[in-house]
């Protein structure tokens, strides 16, 4: 209990500095931008309290948005996410999850892929959506979540398929 305690916590510290100290400086072509952050969500523990990875969600959320100066944006689009995770689960993985035996390292790459694609496209569409919030601004907001998200997903697949491999 003790070592999953401190693997998710050098987790949550980890992405937290890689996010403000490398990837928030990363801006191609004005907004493009990834968020490699959510991955703490994405990999927390299936068997955890629901409870408890809203509340950390939130906290993940805040401390990147005290860096940023972002007002909660950053917090809300966390908490949506790991508010609905369990039905992307349900999606992605099928009966797997609903037997609470998914692990990372040996479901197939195509439901990972699609797990990591929901959870990143929703993360985008309601970060955006708070940022911008203007509906005359439609276009830019999808604009912005489309390659925004495709950068996001590219490098959490590479991430975890890299981490995976050194746990084998």
């Amino acid at each position: 209990m003790n070592s999953i305690f401190s693997v998710h916590t050098i987790r949550f510290i980890t992405l937290v500095f890689i996010q403000v100290l490398i990837l928030n400086h990363i801006n191609f072509f004005g907004y493009i931008n990834p968020y490699i952050y959510i991955l703490f969500i994405g990999l927390f523990p299936i068997k955890n309290n629901r409870i408890a990875l809203i509340l950390l969600s939130f906290l993940l959320g805040l401390t990147i948005d005290l860096f940023l100066d972002t007002g909660g944006i950053h917090a809300a689009a966390c908490v949506f996410i790991a508010y609905i995770r369990p039905i992307i689960l349900k999606f992605s993985f099928g009966t797997i999850y609903e037997h609470q035996t998914i692990r990372f390292n040996t479901v197939e790459f195509g439901s990972k892929l699609t797990y990591f694609t929901l959870l990143t496209v929703l993360h985008h569409i309601v970060l955006f959506s708070l940022e911008i919030f203007s509906i005359s601004n439609i276009i830019l907001i999808l604009q912005k979540t489309l390659f925004s998200s495709i950068f996001t997903i590219l490098l959490s697949v590479i991430v975890t398929i890299i981490f995976s491999k050194e746990s084998k």
